[in-house]
């Protein structure tokens, strides 16, 4: 599994996708992405001591990932991560968050010193289908709400059961509300929520357009940061 790479199309940074617990919520209905999650803390940490070793700090600029949030990576790692933003002077740091720790984004900011722009999986702005079918645990109430605490969304599209007039609204949500975003494309995986391959192609040709847009990121595959399997 490659977890190391260099993003230079769109946001220039480094990326590494680190091993972290299990997600706290771990319900939601479209997830199998648990099998990267780990409670054996000294294995996780030496994994990711290794992965963070390629970080040159060529772009100032560090993603950093995993299959939960980053409130549930080892303590150990986010000393490690602390180590390589003072040598490597990172003056700017991309991390992931559920809902759920919205109330513990400051503890984040303060102990790394840097900014941190927020990512968060919003899925869809749509409640109904969010909560009641993804089974999100994400019970904001508008976009303004979550504006407000994160800095950019992560969208899932071409689901059975969504729209093309859900997809509209969440990309217009996504261009008024917020200065960054990621739009994934949903592919099928061991869960029973299937991708619908006609919503998918009617997507990528009405919002071809976003292909230009320096400010979102579309991704048809898991792996098109370079890291994953």
């Amino acid at each position: 599994m490659e977890r190391y790479n260099r993003i230079t199309n769109k946001n220039f940074r480094e990326i590494v996708l680190l091993k972290a617990k299990p997600c706290a919520w771990g319900k939601c209905r479209f997830c199998d992405y648990i099998d990267d999650n780990s409670e054996n803390i000294p294995e996780m940490v030496r994994l990711n001591r290794e992965v963070l070793s390629h970080v040159t700090g060529e772009f100032g600029v560090l993603e950093v990932i995993d299959s939960a949030s980053c409130f549930e990576l080892p303590e150990e790692t986010l000393q490690d991560i602390k180590k390589v933003v003072d040598e490597k002077k990172i003056k700017k740091l991309f991390f992931e968050s559920h809902w759920m720790y919205r109330k513990r984004l400051n503890e984040m900011r303060e102990f790394f010193g840097v900014p941190i722009v927020y990512k968060i999986g919003i899925e869809t702005f749509d409640e109904d289908f969010r909560e009641n079918y993804l089974n999100k645990h994400a019970d904001f109430k508008s976009p303004e709400e979550v504006a407000a605490l994160f800095d950019s969304p992560c969208l899932m599209v071409g689901i059975q059961g969504q729209t093309r007039e859900m997809i509209a609204r969440d990309i217009e949500i996504l261009k008024k509300y917020f200065k960054l975003g990621t739009v994934n494309v949903y592919t099928d995986n061991t869960t029973d929520v299937k991708k619908d391959p006609e919503l998918i192609q009617w997507f990528a040709k009405e919002y071809r357009w976003l292909k230009d847009d320096p400010s979102v990121e579309v991704l048809f595959e898991n792996t098109d940061f370079g890291v994953g399997d």
